[in-house]
């Protein structure tokens, strides 16, 4: 049987599957061409660098997320619907998706997830400044989470998780070693939706503070910024 011809479309995933068993840094082009089994000088031909390689990558990762967005439902729904997926491919490209989060990209493939979110922050009713600072607050929750999450840097986690409260000091930490069963297990799932309701819960209070739209309490109009003391 003739082998595949040569692409960039399977010298990308060459690379997301190298990266996924030995990280990153085992990226070359000789690797890769050595992975493949063809002459180093044959990847140019379709990969001009080592750069735009690892851009391939985040942009091939990008473009397996799924949204299955209704613009028909409420806001809070399609936020949860997005930040689900992005921790959804974060699963599968652990050590790939390090690579999405650190990379700008303004390809279809890196642009549309941005394009989504922000029409989603706006139809909603936040103006455009308000929806790209929203909109950086959940990606720094997102890409802090998910860098604990997926094991890429443990870290990250408050406490080892075999820490135990006989292994702290009561009299210095008392509150660490009260909580130490509870600082030394996560459950995943659980912690990331409710660190996305607390996030949607916040957006929703700041959206009706802002001028012009309906108080949270007393469902008077807010007053603009210069009228506040």
């Amino acid at each position: 049987m003739p082998s595949e011809p040569l692409s960039r479309k399977r010298i990308v995933a060459a690379a997301i599957d190298l990266i996924e068993r030995e990280g990153a840094d085992a990226i070359s082009m000789r690797r890769i061409a050595a992975e493949l089994g063809v002459g180093v000088m044959s990847l140019y031909n379709h990969v001009p660098n080592k750069d735009a390689l690892l851009s391939g990558v985040a942009e091939s990762v990008l473009s397996e997320i799924e949204f299955t967005d209704d613009p028909g439902a409420d806001w809070t729904e399609r936020v949860r619907i997005q930040a689900r997926a992005f921790r959804q491919i974060a699963h599968h490209y652990p050590r790939s998706t390090m690579l999405v989060v650190s990379r700008q990209l303004h390809s279809t493939a890196g642009l549309l997830p941005v394009e989504r979110a922000l029409a989603t922050l706006r139809s909603a009713g936040f103006d455009g400044p308000d929806a790209v600072k929203v909109l950086r607050m959940f990606i720094a929750f997102i890409v802090g989470t998910l860098l604990r999450e997926v094991g890429v840097t443990p870290s990250f986690a408050p406490l080892p998780a075999r820490m135990r409260a006989e292994h702290v000091d009561p009299g210095m930490f008392p509150n660490v070693a009260e909580l130490a069963p509870l600082l030394g297990a996560c459950d995943p799932a659980e912690e990331f939706d409710f660190g996305v309701e607390l996030l949607i819960q916040a957006m929703a209070v700041h959206r009706k503070r802002a001028p012009g739209a309906p108080d949270a309490l007393t469902g008077a109009a807010a007053p603009s910024p210069e009228r506040l003391p």
